[in-house]
């Protein structure tokens, strides 16, 4: 409010644009508010001064105004442009400064195309957007395809605000994903990884996914599912389906469980195209593999089952267990799991011995060292080495044998 009052003052025009007003007609609170002006740049920045303005992409229009106070939000201010062509497909290689509807004109979607007057509670809507929120659709604006030959990751936005709203994707706008889905490929692989994340993460994972499958991005974004995906779909879906509410770790570690096993290569080739960062990485790789010995973990010793109970990512493994129960697994596993953890004293115990043991017992450092020591571990885990003295009976026995 603060930011379009003095604008206004200012004599320029100024609007709420996007996501925050298809959200408010929504009736939902948006996670933040973006500006549309007809004040340059260099006037926004003179406007609220050097401190509180942050020049992001001053080349496209775009200013941050920073919050007089902390704890409250940064507002985008952007002025209204037209764009000019898009050699990289992600980004328009010039921008003209232009009016409010010519604007809205070269938005992505009509739901994220109107913009908003705060102080007359009107709304200003160039696009059609109002209409396709009460259809429901996701429809781009003007030629679908020009949308998508100007900016790729389009085809992936249609699809996972269609997830999110549960809305379905208009016929045209469908089409033209499906012709211009092999393009998806220029785009890196951070933004796609961003773009599949936030996908899987709302509860209608398995529409996208299938999605993805039928207009052919899929082998483009992720190729390790599109190898096994035709004879495998019915089983990932129902995965998803059983676990809505899932990280989207979880959620991809199932896909990739429903279609490799509990195999980690796929998560490896996935983290080096994807970018995917190193605890995403092992997040989703300790889900997948970890299964054969979770849903085993009622008949195997403890000792093989408490490094999986204190994995970091154990919560992650767990919901894609009790998932599966759910779809005609043992329904006991992840029950006799929850048992464990409630009624275990201590998941870590501290190790009753250490490397100084071994060397008062005489055994000099080497290979011998670790393999004693885990042997100890796993004992103790299994409650029959239960203190020290009896761990360090044991190791004396058998450094003696080993001595012999």
């Amino acid at each position: 409010m603060e930011v379009v009052h003095r604008l206004r003052q200012a004599g320029h025009e100024a609007l709420w644009a996007g996501g925050c007003v298809r959200d408010l007609l929504r009736g939902s609170e948006p996670t933040d508010y973006d500006v549309a002006t007809s004040a340059l740049p260099l006037q926004v920045q003179e406007l609220f001064g050097r401190r509180r303005t942050h020049a992001v992409g001053i080349s496209f229009g775009v200013i941050i105004v920073r919050a007089p106070k902390r704890g409250i939000q940064s507002v985008e201010v952007a002025t209204f442009r037209t764009d000019s062509s898009y050699s990289d497909g992600r980004h328009p290689d010039s921008v003209s400064f232009s009016t409010a509807e010519e604007d809205a004109q070269r938005r992505d979607f009509t739901i994220n195309g109107m913009f908003y007057d705060p102080f007359d509670d009107r709304v200003i809507d160039y696009v059609g957007g109002q209409t396709d929120l009460q259809l429901k659709l996701v429809r781009a604006i003007g030629d679908a395809r020009d949308r998508f030959r100007e900016d790729k990751l389009r085809m992936l936005r249609a699809i996972r605000f269609a997830a999110r709203f549960a809305f379905q994707i208009e016929s045209s706008t469908r089409n033209a994903i499906g012709e211009c889905a092999g393009e998806v490929a220029v785009v890196s692989g951070e933004r796609i990884a961003s773009e599949i994340q936030a996908s899987l993460q709302t509860s209608h994972a398995a529409w996208a996914v299938a999605e993805w499958a039928d207009l052919g991005l899929l082998p483009v974004i992720l190729p390790e599912l599109a190898e096994r995906w035709e004879e495998r779909a019915a089983e990932a879906s129902r995965l998803l389906n059983a676990m809505p509410t899932a990280t989207w770790q979880t959620k991809l570690g199932g896909l990739l469980f429903a279609t490799w096993g509990a195999q980690e290569q796929p998560v490896q080739l996935m983290k080096s195209r994807l970018k995917l960062s190193n605890s995403d990485a092992n997040a989703i790789a300790f889900t997948v593999t970890s299964q054969p010995v979770l849903e085993q973990a009622h008949r195997l010793p403890w000792s093989q089952v408490q490094p999986r109970v204190i994995h970091p990512s154990f919560a992650e493994a767990l919901a894609l267990l009790d998932a599966r129960c759910r779809l005609g697994l043992d329904p006991h596993c992840g029950d006799w799991l929850r048992h464990q953890l409630a009624n275990i004293p201590e998941l870590d115990p501290p190790p009753l011995v250490v490397g100084q043991d071994l060397q008062n017992l005489g055994l000099k450092p080497g290979p011998a060292f670790r393999v004693l020591l885990d042997r100890v571990r796993t004992l103790q885990l299994d409650d029959r080495l239960r203190n020290r003295e009896q761990a360090l009976e044991w190791l004396n026995t058998e450094i003696e044998g080993m001595d012999a």
